[in-house]
């Protein structure tokens, strides 16, 4: 092999590393199976969520993996493999994918990392069922305005019941 593609390969698997190492969630799918228009589909319903999912060679992703130091995730690598890499959200990968599997069966979830973490397929599955990050803000704006409005609900049955009292 000449230095050039060897110098190119390189260059894939640091790319590789880099995304393992900036993603705060990544799921690994072999998508065998799916037409061109599902595929399209479904890197469009990711990308508006900030997702990034690409095909890369197994045996990049192997040397990637080991590089950035996540051991576990190699068997997760044979066949024809995607990788959808989160940044943000680190619910949305295994949200979008594990909804799309249930609608498409030949779209597999073979495992992934969360958190710099390799997790199984259980806990991508769990991690699927949890809200997006807007839905937890939500949840928690409504735990604190709680106390909040309940306050003004006992001020207002206090004023109506003394104005009853005066009338």
């Amino acid at each position: 092999m000449s230095k050039e593609i060897i110098a190119k390969k390189a260059a894939i698997v640091e790319e590789v590393v880099e995304k393992f190492e900036k993603a705060s969630s990544v799921v690994v799918v072999d998508y065998r199976g799916l037409t061109v228009e599902e595929v399209t589909n479904l890197r469009k319903e990711l990308r508006e969520a900030g997702v990034e999912m690409r095909v890369i060679k197994n045996t990049y992703l192997k040397r990637a993996a080991d590089k950035a130091g996540y051991e576990g995730l190699d068997d997760t690598f044979s066949g024809p493999t995607a990788v959808a890499f989160a940044d943000e959200d680190v619910t949305a990968p295994a949200r979008i994918l594990s909804k799309f599997a249930e609608d498409h069966e030949a779209l597999e979830i073979k495992g992934g990392m969360i958190e710099g973490k390799v997790v199984s397929l259980e806990e991508i599955h769990a991690l699927a069922k949890l809200p997006n990050r807007e839905g937890m803000l939500s949840m928690l704006l409504s735990v604190l305005q709680a106390p909040v409005r309940n306050f003004a609900y006992a001020v207002k049955a206090v004023a109506d019941s003394k104005e009853d009292d005066a009338a």
